[in-house]
């Protein structure tokens, strides 16, 4: 789908912001952060969004921030979701590409440089990075529900269906045209495939880079949440999505159909049907915007990543 012409010389200049959300991970950040440190150069904006830690995480982040002056700290009293920290970690940025990494996350050295020739087109709005496991995106509108899984393995910059929030850069210009991550979303999960999509839908698009090499131990901080709670969060967030942000009436319909089967097979699932109702009015006027707002169907979309 997406490539650049080999040996092709792209000269921009692009300015790096590094955001890293962090919630009681000490550990995690004396074990990772140094090595983001190393990979970037002095030159490059971190900032660490703390979700009101109480594990000593601000006492060794005010130590790294006197050894390393590109380094602030954004400090909340509580913890506000992933999206909301990761929003506000965004306004205090200074550079024109906002970079997300987990703080669970190492970065290879020079995994930045890569993305200068992919954001040189103004119509790319997100950078997915290489986590060697997986690799580009493909959508799928399946049974009702959305199906995302990886697409094979490439040696090229290619087309994916969303950007991964914890390992992922995004055009600042466009993240504040979008609204950024929906706090719908709380207190994590699909809230970078909601942000992905709503730009897909406006005509953006999304790549995944094969040379920006990540390596990502995941859910390190969500597997503190117990099993039952991440599996209802999970399935009510995707309900929230596709209740949000689809508007064929084809695939609506076909969404229904399925949901009454899930729930006929599996009672429990009312549980879920039900937290996510209690929020069906905000989805619902956020739905009213997105649906202003879109130049591409979903259908466009999901036959842009059909037979890959």
């Amino acid at each position: 789908m997406f490539s650049w012409k080999e040996g092709a010389i792209i000269n921009i200049m692009l300015k790096f912001s590094i955001i890293i959300p962090n919630w009681d991970g000490k550990k995690l950040l004396e074990k990772n952060f140094l090595k983001v440190l190393t990979s970037v150069g002095k030159d490059t904006e971190i900032i660490v969004v703390d979700n009101g830690s109480t594990d000593g995480s601000l006492d060794y982040l005010q130590e790294m921030v006197l050894k390393n002056p590109p380094l602030r700290i954004v400090r909340f009293n509580q913890n506000y979701g992933f999206a909301y920290a990761c929003n506000e970690g965004v306004k205090k940025t200074r550079g024109d590409i906002v970079v997300l990494l987990n703080n669970d996350v190492i970065p290879t050295k020079g995994f930045l440089r890569p993305l200068v020739n992919d954001f040189s087109d103004p119509s790319v709005f997100a950078v997915s990075f290489n986590e060697p496991q997986f690799s580009w995106a493909k959508g799928i509108f399946e049974n009702g529900f959305l199906k995302h899984v990886p697409g094979p393995k490439s040696k090229k910059t290619h087309s994916s269906f969303w950007a991964s929030g914890g390992s992922a850069a995004f055009r600042k210009r466009i993240w504040q045209e979008l609204g950024g991550f929906d706090p719908l979303y709380y207190p994590f999960y699909w809230e970078d495939i909601d942000l992905c999509y709503r730009a897909w839908k406006r005509g953006y698009q999304i790549l995944w880079e094969p040379r920006s090499i990540v390596h990502h131990q995941h859910q390190s901080t969500v597997s503190r949440f117990s099993k039952g709670y991440i599996d209802i969060i999970k399935q009510r967030n995707e309900l929230f999505f596709i209740w949000k942000n689809m508007t064929s009436k084809k695939l609506i319909n076909e969404h229904r159909k399925f949901l009454v089967k899930r729930l006929v097979k599996n009672p429990g699932y009312l549980k879920v049907i039900l937290a996510a109702l209690l929020n069906i009015a905000r989805v619902f006027s956020r739905r009213l915007q997105e649906k202003n707002e879109t130049k591409l169907s979903d259908e466009d979309i999901f036959t842009l990543f059909a037979g890959e």
